[in-house]
């Protein structure tokens, strides 16, 4: 059995009983028999089906964003904002797809060559809690457009967006089996990738999980897509736009109560404008409004889980005794309800430098210059996003080419969006979701050779 917590108040909202092993090879067969018919339509009805999706998703969008925030806590704002944002999603692959997966030709000796890309088959999702939609439909999306198949592993603690989110597939008449939920814990895992009818694995979550499901999709030679943690680097040189980059920084760090994994977690800031800078983030955070994330007042929810506050308690108090200096007072929590935090004197070594902060728990680090900016943001296990602040954009393109992440984004916010490949390098995993990069991921991608 599986409980979903409101975690502002830690009401039991709803109980789930797990899905039986019979119950799981009914779903995997049914997925076997729906790939069958669903990989030969033409891809215009597949595009058809995806904006009928799209269109569920905007008339339920406050429905579908109140279940959101019930289960993780996400405020209403961002919530519906989510929710949105998968809609678009649905909109702009349906305009792409055909110009993503038409066929490639090559110029060779052959009278005729060319590429064409066709689907795998099922295709096993593994997603987390944070953005319990935008999450899931980034690879449903492209996936099931491409001609795949999807089973999802939700987490647990979302497991009423799961069922809403296979919900909104059969209310906009996708075949029974295209896209099913399993109610599973990690168990499960290990038979489905040894399982030949599942083709696929995409994972997002922890380094830990990510390394698991890694090996086990090597072991059986299964494609694998892994977008894991970050500690992302925000950079800040001294002819910054300080004003602006405060903002930008708090905002990047505090959304969804600092869960998110391209938020912007090391502030790596010159030494000459240090002071300033700090002063301005230090305002921005003072006027977050933490509280119940119905309320219209509030600007930042609940941490989704007790063990996840947890976490981001004991790295707050273990980076004070390792020498950092806590600018916002002592840690305020209530259950789940985290007061935002701000760390300086930070420095390698330190577990908010070292280690992934998954909630509302800013640092700031000293840079005497570029060079030991760039070497700070490069000091780091993962390499998913990173920003550059400067007016000067020859230097932040020249910069951006030697961060090791898989996005730079220069006097921005960083983000996730469906028009560019998004993804990580080093423990931040490999391969990349979104864009013609992303619907390629799961494809056979074959060769035709015409003498």
């Amino acid at each position: 059995m599986f409980a979903s917590i409101n975690p502002y108040n830690q009401r039991r909202l709803k109980t789930y009983r797990a899905d039986s092993s019979a119950a799981i090879e009914r779903k995997l067969k049914q997925a076997d028999r729906a790939f069958a018919d669903w990989s030969v339509l033409s891809l215009q009805e597949r595009t058809d089906f995806m904006r009928r999706v799209g269109s569920q998703l905007v008339s339920r969008r406050s429905e579908l964003a109140e279940l959101i925030t019930a289960e993780m806590g996400k405020i209403r704002q961002e919530a519906e904002g989510e929710i949105q944002k998968c809609a678009d999603a649905c909109a702009f692959y349906a305009d792409q797809a055909g110009s993503f997966l038409a066929d490639q030709v090559i110029e060779s000796p052959a009278r005729r060559s060319y590429v064409t890309y066709q689907p795998l088959g099922t295709v096993l999702a593994i997603m987390p809690w944070n953005f319990p939609f935008w999450q899931v439909f980034r690879f449903a999306i492209p996936g099931l457009l491409a001609g795949n198949v999807g089973v999802l592993k939700h987490a647990p603690n979302v497991f009423g967006c799961a069922l809403a989110i296979e919900q909104v597939f059969r209310d906009a008449g996708l075949p029974d089996g295209v896209f099913q939920s399993l109610l599973i814990d990690v168990g499960p895992v290990e038979t489905l990738l040894n399982d030949q009818r599942v083709k696929a694995v995409t994972l997002t979550g922890s380094g830990r999980a990510g390394a698991s499901v890694a090996a086990l999709a090597g072991k059986a030679i299964k494609k694998s897509v892994l977008e894991l943690g970050g500690s992302d680097a925000l950079i800040v040189l001294a002819d910054a736009d300080l004003d602006q980059a405060a903002k930008t920084a708090v905002q990047s760090r505090m959304q969804n109560a600092g869960q998110s994994c391209i938020a912007a977690k090391r502030f790596i800031v010159e030494k000459s404008v240090k002071k300033a800078f700090t002063e301005r983030v230090v305002e921005h955070i003072s006027q977050i409004r933490q509280g119940d994330p119905t309320h219209d007042t509030t600007t930042m929810g609940p941490m989704a889980r007790l063990d996840l506050a947890d976490s981001i308690e004991r790295q707050y108090h273990q980076s004070l005794k390792q020498g950092a200096k806590s600018l916002t007072g002592a840690l305020k929590r209530d259950g789940c309800n985290v007061q935002p935090m701000l760390l300086d004197k930070v420095r390698t070594g330190m577990a908010a430098f070292d280690e992934e902060t998954f909630g509302p728990l800013a640092v700031l680090i000293d840079a005497k210059d570029e060079a030991e900016a760039i070497r700070l943001a490069n000091r780091s296990n993962f390499g998913l996003g990173s920003a550059i602040w400067t007016r000067d954009l020859d230097r932040a393109n020249r910069l951006a080419r030697q961060i090791e992440a898989g996005s730079v984004f220069i006097n921005g916010l960083m983000r996730s969006d469906v028009r560019v490949p998004f993804g990580g390098i080093k423990q931040s995993g490999f391969g990349r979701e979104l864009s013609d990069v992303g619907i390629r991921e799961f494809v056979n991608i074959k060769t035709v050779w015409v003498e």
